[in-house]
């Protein structure tokens, strides 16, 4: 971008902004009207890239999370990876789509009867 003309026409949300364009195309004529979404900076460095199955990472106890399926739960071991956010990658042990009990209390174990609530 090359201006920013300091004027805005509020009937038509628009501000005009003049553009250098870095290769040429027949079809752009001067006094054309157009629409140019400006992109924002780069980031400074790389959003880490998740390899393996994103889970809450409360429910990540040590090198373990316990999945849920048929009313019960399953303690499974896993390798975790980086954190992510709020979120914990899972890169072995665990598939997408399973289902895993976020913030498991201490006194759950593997085989534990549990119920599913909606929050």
């Amino acid at each position: 971008m090359i201006a920013i003309i300091p004027t805005a026409d509020r009937s038509k949300a628009t501000v005009k902004v003049r553009i250098a364009i870095r290769s040429k195309d027949a079809r752009i004529v001067p006094d054309m009207g157009v629409r140019v979404a400006f992109l924002g900076a780069a980031p400074s460095a790389p959003a880490p890239v998740a390899t393996g199955v994103l889970v809450p990472a409360e429910a990540v106890r040590g090198d373990a999370v316990f999945v849920y399926a048929e009313g019960k739960v399953e303690r499974r071991a896993v390798t975790p990876g980086q954190t992510i956010g709020t979120e914990r990658e899972i890169v072995k042990g665990l598939r997408a789509g399973e289902r895993v009990v976020v913030a498991p209390p201490t006194s759950l174990r593997d085989g534990s009867a549990v119920r599913v609530t909606d929050k």
